[in-house]
């Protein structure tokens, strides 16, 4: 099975779709009633939304990080790092330029 390989392109993979899951979990579970397009714009244009909302999402890669460092697969754990930090940073620049 692919996600049982020790590959940083597959981490690098994994942390980018992880925090997609999570924005798209936090939709249906927060927001149902707006179009997905109508809460995007809002998840970015509103600074509250964007700490909280983004936090969540990122929580999905906070999850898969442990899952692959606690089975010894560090090089997926290093992708999955990587991208966390740079979600982490790009929330933080939308936060500073709203």
């Amino acid at each position: 099975m692919i996600l049982t390989k020790d590959r940083l392109k597959l981490g690098l993979i994994l942390g980018l779709l992880g925090p997609l899951l999570g924005l798209v979990i936090v939709y249906f579970i927060k927001f149902p009633s707006y179009k997905f397009f109508e809460f995007l714009d809002y998840f970015i244009h509103d600074n509250k939304l964007i700490t909280s909302i983004g936090s969540l999402s990122l929580l999905a890669n906070v999850l898969l990080f442990t899952l692959y460092v606690n089975t010894h697969r560090d090089e997926t754990a290093k992708g999955i790092f990587v991208v966390t930090l740079a979600y982490g940073i790009a929330i933080l620049v939308l936060k500073i330029l709203n």
